[in-house]
């Protein structure tokens, strides 16, 4: 069967029009993903203690520029600040995609999609660009990526870390203990079905678990830093063990 000159325009045409859209999602999805790690990398601990302290909160504490170290070194409300700001960047990121039409109608592309803005917005406050790639842990951008993506999950990972906190005033073993809590909720509780939620969910916990190795050596050394709150809590137990023990 012979065709004519037509025919052939008509695919070659319609070749290019799938060629040059294919082009301009993947452009459009790689602007994405680097806006997101731009995101990630506003180091927001490093510029409040810049702007408000004239110091780099790297060089005090435990050299973190993270929310937990920074309040302990500037105080309650400055720390709280900064982890509120480090959720939004994780939130803000995996919202990006709603800027992509494309995967509008696709939910599983979507959330597959969010995962990888998310992760990096992690990245950036990992390694910053703003800030000579010396980041934080990542923690709280992670649970703002997954406030943005199953919030159920998210209030139930919170849930954990704040009975932790108050039960220990150690941030780290909470943040640990939350994160190992997130693929159980993921697999077992919510039992979701995306397959790269579920390994994402099991890679983050490792993840917090191989950052947190020092403060893991400093638990079982008896020697990490507790957060000044609920010290009132404390002081009411230890007036009660002299008590018990002058009463003896």
């Amino acid at each position: 069967m012979t065709y004519g000159l037509n025919y052939y325009y008509q695919h070659a045409y319609f070749l290019v029009f799938l060629l040059s859209n294919s082009t301009y999602s993947s452009m459009n999805e790689l602007l994405m993903i680097v806006l997101a790690y731009l995101i990630g990398s506003i180091p927001t601990s490093v510029w409040v203690s810049q702007y408000f302290f004239g110091i780099d909160i790297r060089e005090y504490g435990s050299g973190n520029a993270g929310a937990t170290n920074t309040y302990r070194v500037l105080g309650p409300r400055w720390g709280t600040i900064v982890m509120i700001v480090d959720m939004l960047k994780g939130m803000a990121a995996v919202n990006l995609a709603l800027l992509i039409p494309h995967y509008a109608d696709h939910s599983t592309q979507f959330l597959n999609f969010q995962i990888g803005l998310g992760l990096a917005a992690v990245v950036g406050h990992i390694f910053p660009i703003w800030a000579d790639f010396r980041g934080g842990k990542g923690v709280a951008t992670l649970f703002g990526l997954v406030v943005g993506i199953s919030p159920w999950t998210a209030l139930s990972c919170a849930g954990v870390f704040l009975l932790v906190l108050y039960l220990t005033r150690f941030v780290s073993l909470s943040s640990i203990l939350a994160s190992v809590a997130f693929p159980v909720f993921i697999l077992v509780i919510f039992n979701v079905e995306n397959e790269i939620y579920r390994v994402f969910a099991i890679a983050v916990a490792l993840m917090v678990v191989l950052t947190h190795q020092k403060n893991i050596g400093r638990l079982l050394k008896g020697a990490e830093s507790k957060v000044p709150i609920l010290k009132h809590r404390d002081r009411r137990r230890q007036r009660r063990k002299q008590s018990s023990g002058s009463q003896v």
